[in-house]
């Protein structure tokens, strides 16, 4: 809390509203029964009152402090809950309709003990100030009170338990990490300093880029950088955070990625060139790949914090954190006031439709809570100068000077061609066609299915050695091995007629250059994403590089993935009257902002009367859920011998699979939050193996369960 008061003009109404909370949250569990159960005396499943009921039947809403503070307490277990959908409850306004009765008539007992064990405290608030909040900003401030609220909850209750295992974190230390930085940078340059033309020109440009960003000013607090591929947006805009760290005191940098995929290539730099003599790098920078956040008090240990000076996650992760009403994701929202904040591949973060709220809460974030931001991609969209996505049509300014932006941009648009194939394909038809095209290739599809089906009917044609698989299908670990088999492959030049099929978890920020590339049809921001991974280093003999637009025909296993279709449509449009290019980007998202205008309003207005629940609901990065399921058998046994294991062992051993999936799979579920994956997996296929198997016995007419 002291950390934030920095940041937040409004620190001691926050201060104010999370210490009372903090205070009377749990003065329900001094009731007799419930002392039975947590003394041990009785053994039951959960406290038999609802013990959240009491604080909120002694705080009231006499005065702004109670009333947040008693919204607090009702919601620390259950979740922020709609003040609104509340006052309809009459008198069961932000009370437990079981407990009530039953709390009105014990309180006193309960003020009386509470009042023995911490005294007569009193929290004085008639000389706190009146900030001015305006009614679409106030959701994210009660959100990092609840944060605040829960975090302290969870802690304490894990030192009681003896499950604190989190160490210390480090400090950020912005200056010494900088010079690090530099030297780090210093030493990749020097092993440059040799090699053909365009290899020494690119160096130029990756060595300009460093200094430009080093040098930005940064006195605001959100800026933009478009940036084409290969230019040295990882390091370079690193160096520009840590110097608005310094400036501004901050505490932590969070680089924001759009896939989990893309991840460990960044980590494995910034933990290279970040990390100081005698730290853990595993401590100082910290990989989240997907959401492992758990209700329940005996998954707990396996949450995420935020509290690594810096931390890459995914767009998932981050912006379903802000929008989030439920206490164990909201725990870790407190740690990002007073952070810098790189939205790396900001085209690909989020659907168009998402947008808006999203940069209602980084103007929040930048003015109230000190955060600095910066949005970068080599196909930036700048939505923020288009008033259907800011009605103030926000004025962002770049980071790199406009001559070195024009030079860099204009070397990108020479790069690649695009064409688009008129006929849709199945499965076969477009494993025969793409043996015609030079290789190494890239094919990038819309489902996790469609890229199983395809790297699986490529392998059983023409061998495995013709054809490399990515998805989210393998585990980070699988993933990771991939990637790096890949890389070698694609440093081989005897070794080029093969085919990598992936999602779209590789067509932002992973360091490829084919000579081929191939996308099914979503958005024009993808098909340049792609074309990102084709002739990335302007090598002279894949001078005649293609990226290619198709279509499937979904009439077997290949799925279509229904997120793309309006996107699609408008990709189709735009190349009927325009060459390809980044310049298009801002004018494509504007056209797919048009499909979804009503859940723009909708959202909007369930932000602005603090309907968190909607809020929750809709502001669905992936449109539904997932949930994490663990194929590793031995850490599986370790959780069911309740042996310590942390989450980044749960992490690495576990698939993100549809919720939907889930509930059709008999799958077990070792603890409440924790699934298990009980058919085939590979790592090629990944899970799908075991998927595919079902889908093709389905389509057969066998009945499976």
């Amino acid at each position: 809390m002291n950390e934030i008061a920095q940041f937040c003009p409004f620190h001691e109404l926050l201060k104010a509203i999370s210490l009372q909370a903090a205070l009377f949250h749990d003065l329900g569990k001094l009731d007799p029964e419930n002392q039975e159960v947590l003394s041990g005396a009785k053994k039951a499943k959960a406290l038999p009152i609802h013990h959240w009921d009491a604080g909120v039947a002694h705080l009231g809403f006499l005065n702004d402090v109670n009333t947040w503070a008693s919204i607090l307490i009702f919601g620390h277990h259950i979740g922020l809950k709609n003040p609104v959908k509340q006052y309809a409850r009459e008198e069961f306004f932000f009370r437990d309709e079981i407990a009530k009765k039953h709390t009105d008539k014990k309180l006193n007992v309960y003020l009386k003990s509470h009042e023995e064990v911490i005294g007569n405290l009193q929290l004085n608030f008639s000389s706190l100030p009146n900030p001015k909040i305006k009614a679409d900003e106030f959701g994210a401030f009660v959100r990092i009170a609840m944060s605040c609220l829960v975090d302290a909850d969870h802690t304490d209750s894990a030192v009681h338990c003896g499950n604190l295992n989190e160490k210390e974190a480090f400090y950020l230390n912005a200056e010494e990490r900088l010079r690090a930085l530099n030297l780090y940078m210093k030493d990749i340059e020097s092993k440059c300093e040799t090699g053909s033309e365009d290899e020494l020109e690119k160096n130029r440009i990756r060595h300009e880029m460093f200094v430009k960003c080093s040098e930005a000013e940064i006195s605001g607090s959100i800026y933009s950088c478009d940036s084409p591929v290969g230019t040295g947006k990882t390091t370079a805009i690193m160096a520009n955070l840590l110097k608005a760290a310094i400036e501004k005191k901050l505490r932590r940098i969070f680089v924001i990625l759009p896939y989990t995929n893309i991840i460990n290539q960044s980590v494995e730099i910034y933990r290279n060139a970040l990390t100081l003599f005698g730290e853990n790098p595993e401590e100082v920078v910290s990989a989240l790949h997907h959401r492992t956040e758990y209700e329940n008090e005996d998954t707990r240990q396996f949450s995420i914090l935020w509290n690594a000076p810096v931390i890459v996650t995914t767009a998932v992760q981050f912006f379903e954190t802000l929008a989030s009403a439920t206490p164990s994701a909201l725990r870790k929202l407190h740690n990002l006031p007073g952070s810098a904040i790189f939205i790396d591949e900001s085209h690909a973060a989020l659907p168009a439709k998402l947008w808006v709220q999203a940069l209602k809460w980084i103007k929040i974030y930048s003015k109230y809570y000190g955060c600095h931001f910066v949005f970068a991609s080599g196909s930036l969209s700048r939505f923020w100068e288009i008033e259907e996505f800011d009605k103030e049509k926000t004025k962002i300014p770049e980071i790199l000077p406009e001559n070195f932006r024009k030079e860099i941009s204009s070397k990108e648009i020479q790069r690649v061609e695009f064409k688009f194939k008129k006929e849709k394909m199945n499965e076969y038809e477009l494993c025969d066609w793409l043996t015609t095209l030079p290789g190494p290739r890239l094919l990038i599809v819309n489902t996790v299915q469609s890229a199983a089906v395809i790297a699986k009917k490529l392998k059983s044609i023409y061998g495995k050695e013709v054809v490399e698989h990515i998805s989210t299908a393998l585990t980070p670990k699988d993933r990771e091995k991939s990637l790096e088999r890949i890389k070698k492959r694609l440093q081989s030049k005897d070794d080029s007629d093969w085919t990598l099929v992936a999602t779209s978890c590789v067509e932002a920020g992973v360091d490829f250059s084919f000579r081929t590339g191939i996308r099914e049809a979503a958005s024009l921001v993808s098909l340049l994403q792609t074309a990102g991974r084709v002739r990335r280093n302007n090598e002279s003999d894949y001078y005649d590089a293609v990226v290619w637009t198709i279509e499937l025909k979904y009439d077997g296993l290949l799925k279509q993935h229904p997120a793309f279709t309006d996107s699609a449509k408008v990709l189709f449009k735009l190349a009927e009257t325009d060459e390809i290019s980044p310049m298009l980007c801002t004018r494509a998202l504007k056209m797919e902002l048009k499909e979804g205008l009503s859940f723009v309003e909708k959202i909007s207005e369930a932000e602005e009367i603090l309907n968190f629940e909607t809020v929750e609901e809709e502001f669905k990065v992936i449109d539904s859920d997932t949930v994490s399921v663990l194929i590793d058998k031995e850490l599986v046994n370790k959780i069911k011998n309740y042996e310590d294991v942390s989450w980044k062992e749960i992490q690495g051993a576990s698939v993100q699979i549809w919720g939907n999936k889930i509930n059709q799979l008999p799958l077990e579920k070792i603890r409440d939050d924790i699934y298990v994956w009980g058919y085939d997996y590979d790592d090629f296929s990944g899970y799908m193996a075991g998927l595919l198997e079902i889908e093709e016995l389905s389509k057969k007419g066998f009945a499976i369960f």
